[in-house]
C-alpha cells in the first residue's frame, strides 16, 4: 500500500493505473476509521482493482463553532485498517494542499436547504466542493458513500448527474455496534452516560421502522419517534424529519419512497441516525 500526501504524485500513480486499464474505486473519508469505513472499503475492494482511500478533515464542510479542531484523527491506525482490507493507495493530503485562496465552490441548493443543511448551512457546500476534488483528483470509476449519511448520499448523486460526472455512486448500508448505535467517528466523544443514552436514537429508528407504511401520515410515524428521544434527559432534538428520498423535501404522508432521519445532540455531541422506506 502506497501513501501519498501531494495531488500530483497521486495524480501520477492514477494515470498509470488507467493506462494499465485497471477499474479505480475510491472511497471518500476524513479519517478515524471504524466499522462502518471498513465496510466501504471492503465493498470498494471487491468491486475494483485499485481501491483508493481518501483520508482528509476537510475544513471548509465545518461552520464556525463546530469540532474541526477536536475532529478525532489518528493516521496510523487509520493505515493499518486500510491496509488490513487491501486498500492500494491513500490519499491523505495536508489543507493548504488541497485550498489555495479558493474562490470556486460547488454548492446545491433545495436538497441542501433541510435536514442538516438547515442547521449546518455551509456544510454541504465544503462536501461537494471536496468531493468534486477527489474526483478529479482520483478520476474513479466508482465511490462510496455510508447510507448513515443519507442526505449526502442524494447530494452527491444530484451532483454527480447534474455536472455529468463518469462515476458509479454506491451507497452502503449502515454498520451499528450490537446495540444498535450507529458507526461514527463522533461517538468517541461520549462519555460512557451519554454512551447509553445515545442508545435512544436507534430505538426511535426501530420505532419508526414498525410504524411507517403505505400511505401513513408522517406526524403518526415521527412523534412517536420523538416521544422516545424526548424521554432522555440527555437528549437534545436536533430535527426527526420525513423527507422525500431524491429531493429531501418535508412530506405531509408516505405516497413515495422516504427518508426519516434524525440529529440528536446528546450532551455537546451532534449525533444523526435514519431509515429509508420503499413504496
Amino acid at each position: 500500500m502506497q501513501v501519498t500526501n501531494t495531488i500530483e504524485k497521486t495524480r501520477e500513480l492514477v494515470n498509470n493505473w488507467k493506462k494499465e486499464g485497471k477499474t479505480i474505486g475510491l472511497v471518500p473519508t476524513m479519517g478515524y476509521l471504524h466499522e462502518g469505513h471498513a465496510s466501504l472499503i471492503r465493498r470498494c475492494r471487491e468491486e475494483n482493482d485499485i481501491v483508493v482511500v481518501s483520508d482528509f478533515v476537510n475544513p471548509t464542510q465545518f461552520g464556525p463553532n463546530e469540532d474541526l479542531e477536536a475532529y478525532p484523527r489518528d493516521f496510523d491506525r487509520d493505515s493499518a485498517l486500510c491496509e488490513s482490507i487491501g486498500a492500494d493507495l491513500i490519499f491523505c493530503p495536508a489543507p493548504e494542499e488541497m485550498y489555495h485562496d479558493p474562490h470556486a465552490f460547488v454548492s446545491i441548493d433545495t436538497l441542501s436547504d433541510t435536514l442538516c443543511g438547515k442547521t449546518r448551512p455551509i456544510h454541504f457546500k465544503g462536501v461537494c466542493t471536496v468531493v468534486s476534488k477527489l474526483f478529479n483528483i482520483v478520476k474513479p470509476d466508482r465511490a462510496y458513500f455510508g447510507q448513515k449519511d443519507a442526505q449526502q448520499l442524494a447530494i452527491i448523486r444530484k451532483m454527480v448527474l447534474d455536472l455529468n460526472f463518469d462515476i458509479q455512486i454506491v451507497g452502503c448500508p449502515i454498520v451499528r455496534e450490537e446495540d444498535g448505535l450507529a458507526k461514527s467517528s463522533r461517538n468517541t466523544y461520549l462519555s460512557a452516560e451519554e454512551r447509553k443514552a445515545a442508545l435512544c436514537l436507534s430505538k426511535a429508528v426501530k420505532k419508526g421502522q414498525e410504524l411507517i407504511q403505505n400511505g401513513i401520515a408522517a406526524s403518526k410515524v415521527l412523534e412517536p419517534m420523538c416521544e422516545i428521544i424526548n424521554e432522555e434527559p440527555l437528549a437534545r432534538i436536533d430535527y426527526v424529519s420525513m423527507v422525500d428520498a431524491l429531493t429531501m423535501q418535508p412530506v405531509d404522508s408516505v405516497n413515495a419512497d422516504v427518508l426519516v432521519a434524525m440529529a440528536v445532540y446528546i450532551g455537546k455531541t451532534r449525533l444523526i441516525d435514519n431509515f429509508s422506506y420503499e413504496v
